[in-house]
């Protein structure tokens, strides 16, 4: 249980959980106040980009040449820090849906989840632990002030806003939460 412990906190993920309970928690105060109206998909989307770009701080070690030449098999253990922590940040918003405020079906919490940490997975392999938060937040951006979705490619870019069981948002939602998994389980962060 040491190794657990030690790669815990160089990936800093004590810090993490404190940055995802704070974010949680002033949403689900500002989901209290009122909002756009019951079914709103903004502030869960919000709940859930923020708990992945937290998260996204613990992609890269202390030392990237250090993280390459161990001898230990990265790979699994890449893909399982991904996927856990979407699990967590996941769990965070339902455990918040589960004291009443409206953030969303547990369908559309795991597939933004899933889909948000694939992104700072992916983000992690091409610029580094320290930059994985960008692609989160810059998808995140461009899907507050896109046109409506009407079209296939306008539903790509906000699929992380549109109901579960979109097609393309499912689609897309499951494509990068395996195409940013897979590259930084191979690969690990950028240094």
């Amino acid at each position: 249980m040491r190794w657990l412990t030690l790669y815990a906190r160089s990936r800093q993920v004590p810090a993490s959980l404190a940055a995802l309970v704070i974010s949680t928690v002033a949403v689900a105060a500002l989901a209290r106040d009122g909002g756009e109206g019951p079914g709103d998909p903004r502030l869960p989307v919000l709940v859930l980009a923020m708990g992945a770009m937290a998260a996204s701080i613990g992609l890269g070690g202390q030392d990237v040449a250090l993280d390459r030449t161990a001898a230990i098999r990265w790979v699994p253990r890449r893909a399982a820090h991904v996927l856990l922590a979407a699990a967590v940040v996941g769990a965070m918003l339902l455990a918040v849906r589960a004291m009443g405020a409206d953030m969303g079906t547990t369908a559309f919490v795991v597939r933004d989840s899933a889909g948000l940490m694939g992104l700072a997975a992916l983000g992690a392999a091409l610029s580094g632990g320290q930059y994985a938060w960008t692609l989160p937040f810059a998808w995140l951006s461009l899907s507050f002030f896109a046109p409506p979705a009407t079209s296939t490619p306008t539903q790509v870019a906000t699929w992380m806003l549109l109901p579960p069981g979109t097609p393309a948002a499912t689609w897309t939602a499951l494509a990068l939460t395996i195409a940013g998994t897979t590259t930084y389980a191979f690969t690990g962060p950028r240094r």
